[in-house]
This record gives structure tokens, sequence and C-alpha cells, in this order.
């Protein structure tokens, strides 16, 4: 698989947040509550959907599916000048980031990102950092059709020496 490294500059979202476990996974009903309140950001950026996750740290390096996290349906805008009722914020740093295309089903993404972080990353001399991880809803995603794509961007730091 291939990938691509960037240096992403900060980015602001907006939209409705939800802490879940990979166990307890509640990110239908987050997207289901979003969705169609999205029109009521008037300060979006482009068409795309972001599905944002907040880890805690070192969350990758002990993972156990129950541990608690913070998934977001939101979109990118330009400022926080107007925020709907209800939705939060939430700023993306500055930041290098692998980024990988993914193409498939949401049944078959829990093997690609094992992938990402048990072969990829490792074999690229990169470490997950503990800025946000998103995936990049476009013009191509397709919900759950095997014909869906989207672009997952992994927050990454050069690996330390052990």
């Amino acid at each position: 698989m291939e990938f691509k490294t960037i240096t992403l500059p900060k980015k602001l979202f907006v939209g409705l947040s939800k802490e879940m476990s990979f166990a307890n996974n509640q990110i239908p009903e987050l997207w289901r509550s979003f969705m169609p309140r999205k029109k009521e950001i008037t300060n979006a950026i482009g068409i795309e959907l972001y599905s944002a996750e907040i880890y805690p740290s070192g969350f990758f390096k002990a993972f156990n599916p129950t541990t608690p996290f913070i998934k977001w349906a939101a979109v990118e805008v330009d400022n926080f000048d107007s925020i709907p009722e209800g939705m939060h914020t939430l700023v993306s740093p500055e930041g290098q980031y692998a980024v990988f295309n993914y193409k498939g089903t949401s049944a078959a993404a829990p093997a690609f990102f094992n992938n990402i972080f048990t072969e990829w990353l490792p074999q690229a001399g990169l470490s997950v950092d503990d800025r946000p991880h998103f995936a990049v809803m476009g013009a191509k995603y397709k919900n759950n059709d095997p014909e869906s794509e989207e672009e997952i961007w992994i927050p990454v730091l050069a690996a330390t020496p052990h």
C-alpha cells in the first residue's frame, strides 16, 4: 500500500462529537445526528465530510477495544464566527500526516487500519502522534459501497530510536 507524508497546516472544524470505543461503536448514530444539521454550518470550506478521532495518549501502543476516544462528524470551516447551537469546534494543529487512500466498505476497514499501525508506519520509521486522526470523505465516498473511496490521515512523527 502506498502512502504519502504531508505537512498539513492548522485546520478548523465544526461538528458533533461523541465519546465511544471500538467495542461500543456509536458512529452510525453520530452521523445520523450530524447529517441533517450540516447545512446549518454556513462557513464550511468545500464539500468534504470529516470523520475525526481524538485518541488518548498511547492509545495504539497498548490497544484495547474498550478504551474510550472522542469521535467527530464534522466539516472544515474558515473560522469559528458562526457555530450552530449544540455543535462544537475542533482545531487540528499543523503537523506531519501519513495519507492513505482507502477503497472499500467499512467492514474491510479494521484490517486496513491494522496494517497501517502494525506494518506500514513502523516500516517507514514513523510513529503515531497525539493529534487528531481523520478520514476525508469527498465526492468518491459512497457509504458502505465496495467502490467507496476516502483519504485516511494519520498524524505521525519520525520514530525515536530505542
